[in-house]
């Protein structure tokens, strides 16, 4: 499992299945997260509460809870907060700053991160990003197309492209993380998962939130640089190393911050 920092890829699992849990942790995504909230009906979230709250101590992971508008959010929040083996909480429909803050403060410096996945949490996403104990964020692109009247016809998603840029700029001008793009579907179509996550990389996402197992080597080689990438990337910073701050030129050229800062973030995805 890598830090949620680094995590190219989370893999949900309901909550009211622990027992896959282990499962899904030994699938090769870089983290897990146990869903309290969409793939748990409402006569079973405390059920399912309880449930992940035990298989969690076996299987770390990180926790989805219900929204703070849902009677379920306190109690989740609570449960969550008590537990170790909770390796961070994922908070839906993220869009109100107040909330977002008084759940941080709650969690007592547990990663927090939040999926944006409505017109508002788009509008104020500069703030919510700015909150302490925001640790990343997550593009709920299926709620939002929803909530925002957006109907998607292109294959890339381009409909969606103002808010997934809104997403990437305020993560980076918050010093966060990458953002994760958010779920793909339609599990068994392999060109469409690649080819969105390419997408997705293009735009300054780091990966992306996942459904099914399958999905998981699809996304990382999707992530992962070429040979020719990570070459060129070597051969810029070994010059730039050996240039001690001289003007240089690698491949016809000129090796400036920016080319030198993009190889370094080459080689850190390799």
């Amino acid at each position: 499992m890598r830090e949620i920092a680094q995590a190219r890829t989370l893999l949900f699992v309901p909550g009211t299945r622990p027992d896959r849990f282990a499962k899904a942790a030994a699938s090769g995504a870089d983290g897990i997260i146990c869903d309290l909230e969409d793939a748990v009906a409402p006569d079973d979230k405390d059920t399912a509460r309880k449930s992940v709250i035990s298989a969690i101590a076996q299987t770390p992971g990180i926790v989805r809870i219900n929204s703070a508008e849902t009677p379920w959010y306190a109690d989740d929040l609570a449960a969550v907060a008590a537990h170790d083996d909770v390796t961070g909480v994922l908070l839906p429909k993220a869009d109100d700053p107040e909330v977002v803050a008084a759940t941080a403060e709650a969690l007592g410096g547990r990663p927090l991160l939040l999926l944006i996945e409505s017109a508002r949490g788009i509008r104020d996403i500069d703030t919510i990003a700015q909150v302490p104990g925001v640790s990343r964020l997550i593009f709920g692109n299926l709620d939002y197309a929803l909530d925002a009247g957006v109907t998607v016809r292109s294959d890339d998603e381009d409909e969606l492209l103002v808010a997934r840029s809104r997403v990437v700029i305020a993560s980076r001008a918050a010093d966060l993380p990458a953002p994760l793009d958010g779920v793909i579907a339609d599990i068994d179509n392999d060109d469409l998962l690649r080819r969105r996550t390419t997408r997705a990389l293009d735009l300054g996402f780091g990966g992306r939130v996942c459904i099914h197992p399958r999905q998981i080597d699809i996304v990382h080689d999707a992530v992962r640089p070429s040979d020719d990438e990570i070459a060129w990337a070597q051969r810029i910073v070994e010059t730039a190393s050996a240039s001690a701050g001289a003007a240089v030129k690698v491949d016809g050229q000129m090796v400036d911050r920016p080319v030198l800062v993009r190889a370094e973030r080459i080689i850190e995805r390799a």
